[in-house]
C-alpha cells in the first residue's frame, strides 16, 4: 500500500479516505448486527395511487411517494408498461425505456403544438450553454446533423427519381 500512495501522491485528495479517523463511512463499516438501531423507521403513509403507476417487479410494492406529473401515455407509455414488466437486469427493460424516453420528447414537441405553444428547441436542448461554453462541439454536431439530413434527403430523392424510371 505505501509503494501505491507513493505512486499516486502528487494527485492532489488521494488517498484520502486512507486514514479511518477521516473516513466518512469509517463507523458505519464498524456496526455490529445490533448496531441498527438508525435504520429502523416507520414507513410513510402511502401517497394515493389515483394514476398509473409503475413500479419494479423486484420491489413488492409501490414506493410510499411517487411523481404523478407526467403519467405514462401515448407510445413512449405503452412501452414503459412492457419495459415494467421485465426485471431490471434484462435489456428487455433498459431499452425500451431509453427509446421511451425518445419518444416522449417528440410527444412532448407535438404536444406543445397542439397547445398553440412553439416550443423553444434551441433552448430545452441546452445549445445556449454549448454555444457558450463549447461551441466546437454544438458546431460538430450541427455538422453531423446537417449531414445525416442531406443524406435521407439525397437517398429518398434517388428512391423517387429510381421509381420514375421503372
Amino acid at each position: 500500500m505505501e509503494t501505491l500512495a507513493n505512486n499516486y501522491s502528487h494527485i492532489i485528495g488521494w488517498g484520502i479516505d486512507a486514514d479511518p479517523k477521516n473516513d466518512p463511512t469509517y463507523p458505519m463499516r464498524k456496526r455490529s448486527a445490533d448496531d441498527h438501531g438508525g435504520y429502523n423507521w416507520q414507513r410513510p403513509t402511502q401517497q394515493p395511487i389515483n394514476i398509473e403507476v409503475h413500479h419494479s417487479t423486484e420491489r413488492p410494492n409501490v414506493s410510499a411517494v411517487f411523481g404523478t406529473a407526467v403519467p405514462p401515455s401515448g407510445l413512449s407509455g405503452v412501452l414503459r408498461r412492457f419495459a415494467f414488466k421485465h426485471t431490471e437486469n434484462q435489456y428487455r427493460r433498459w431499452l425500451p425505456m431509453l427509446l421511451a424516453d425518445r419518444i416522449n420528447v417528440v410527444e412532448g414537441i407535438i404536444e406543445d403544438f397542439k397547445d398553440g405553444k412553439v416550443p423553444n428547441i434551441f433552448a430545452e436542448k441546452g445549445m445556449n450553454a454549448d454555444l457558450k461554453h463549447d461551441r466546437s462541439g454544438l458546431i460538430q454536431k450541427a455538422a453531423i446533423g446537417a449531414f445525416l439530413v442531406a443524406a435521407v434527403v439525397a437517398w429518398q430523392m434517388g428512391k423517387k427519381s429510381g421509381s420514375r424510371r421503372g
